[in-house]
C-alpha cells in the first residue's frame, strides 16, 4: 500500500481551538499506549524519592504537558514539522512508588522496556535525576553500553548520597559501574556551583567522564562547545538534561537551583545542536512546579523537549 499522505500527528489548529483547552497531553498529542506504527512516545516519571534539597519535580511531568500548550506544528529554527514527520504519542506516567525508590526504578525500567522494545524513541519528562538510571537500565538491555550527553549543574556521580547508593546525586556513577554507559563517551555540560569537596570534579574525571563546567562553555562560546560534545558523545547516545542547568533566572522551578547558569537561549541553542548525534532517547528531569514562577521553567521544558524532538527529523526514520 502507499504511505498515508496525512501527517503523521495533527496538532488541533490553534485558530479553531484554544490552546487552553482540551486534555493536557503533551503538545495536545493523543493518548495512546498503543505503540504499534509509533516513532516517537512521551513517557512522565513522577517521581522525586531521590531528591536530597526541594521535593516537587514529582508534579513535573504534568506542568511540563501544561506548558507544552504554547507549542506549534512548524518549527522555524529548524525549519521542520516533527508531528508531521513522525507519529508521536503521549504514552502518559508510569505509576512508581512514592515511597520506595528501589520499586520505582523496577517500575520505571519495565515501562520503559516495553516503550525500546517497541523500537520507538522515548522522551522522558521526570521526575528527581535518579529516574535515569533506569531509563539507561532499559536503554542499554536493547541498545548495548551508551554515550551520554548530560546538561546538569551537578556531576551527579557522587558514590554514596546520606549512606545510600540510590539518589539523585549518584545515577551517573552507578550507570559506570554497570556497564551501562561507557565513561570515555560521557560529557557533562554546565557543570558549576559549590561542592561538597575540592575532589568531587577530579573524581567525576578519575571515572573517565569529561567535564566542561558552565565557564568553559562560555569560554569556548556555543559551537566549539557542541563540536567538544559531538567529538565524545560518538555511536549511540542518551541526552539527560537537568533543568538546573539553566540560570535560575530562566528557571527558578527546580530542586537544587545554582547560580551563573546557561540562559534559555543558550540551552535551546546547545539542545538544536544536537541534531548530528545518533540518539536512543532522552530524558528532562528536575523541574519542581511549587518553586516555578509564572510557570517559565514548565514552558522552557516543554520547548527543549519539542526542540530534542524537531532535531531527530533527518536522522530517524519513521515507521511505515
Amino acid at each position: 500500500m502507499p504511505p498515508d499522505p496525512s501527517p503523521r500527528s495533527e496538532l488541533p489548529d490553534g485558530h479553531v481551538v484554544p490552546r487552553f483547552a482540551g486534555i493536557s497531553t503533551f503538545a495536545h498529542l493523543p493518548h495512546s499506549r498503543e505503540l504499534h506504527d509509533v516513532d516517537v512516545a512521551v513517557v512522565g516519571v513522577p517521581f522525586d524519592g531521590g531528591a536530597s534539597f526541594r521535593t516537587g519535580a514529582r508534579f513535573g511531568p504534568q506542568k511540563i504537558r501544561a506548558g507544552s500548550s504554547l507549542l506549534r506544528a512548524f518549527n522555524p529554527a529548524l525549519q521542520v514539522e516533527p508531528f508531521a514527520e513522525f507519529r508521536v504519542v503521549d504514552w502518559g506516567d508510569v505509576a512508581c512508588s512514592p515511597i520506595s525508590i528501589e520499586d520505582s526504578f523496577a517500575q520505571i525500567e519495565q515501562a520503559l522496556g516495553e516503550v525500546v522494545r517497541a523500537e520507538v524513541f522515548p522522551l522522558v519528562l521526570g521526575g528527581d535525576h535518579s529516574i535515569s538510571l533506569p531509563v539507561l537500565r532499559a536503554l542499554a538491555k536493547r541498545h548495548g553500553p551508551l554515550g551520554l550527553v548530560h546538561f546538569d549543574a551537578h556531576p551527579d556521580t557522587w558514590d554514596v548520597h546520606f549512606g545510600r547508593k540510590y539518589s539523585h546525586a549518584t545515577p551517573f556513577r552507578r550507570a559506570i559501574e554497570e556497564g551501562l554507559i561507557e565513561a570515555h563517551r560521557y560529557v557533562q555540560v554546565g557543570i558549576r556551583g559549590s561542592l561538597p569537596k575540592a575532589s568531587d570534579l577530579d573524581d567525576a574525571r578519575g571515572l573517565g567522564v569529561t567535564v566542561l563546567r558552565t565557564d568553559d562553555v562560555v569560554e569556548m562560546g556555543l559551537n566549539a562547545t557542541l563540536d567538544r560534545i559531538r567529538e565524545i558523545a560518538t555511536g549511540r547516545v542518551h541526552v539527560s538534561l537537568d533543568i538546573d542547568v539553566v540560570d535560575p533566572a530562566f528557571a527558578p522551578g527546580t530542586g537544587t537551583p545554582e547560580v551563573g547558569g546557561l540562559s534559555s537561549r543558550e540551552i535551546v541553542r546547545l539542545v538544536r545542536g544536537l541534531g548530528p548525534l545518533e540518539l536512543t532517547g532522552f530524558d528532562l528531569v528536575e523541574v519542581s512546579p511549587p518553586y516555578d514562577h509564572g510557570e517559565i521553567t514548565a514552558i522552557l521544558a516543554a520547548n527543549l523537549v519539542y526542540e530534542l524532538l524537531s532535531t531527530r527529523v533527518g536522522r530517524m526514520r519513521p515507521k511505515g
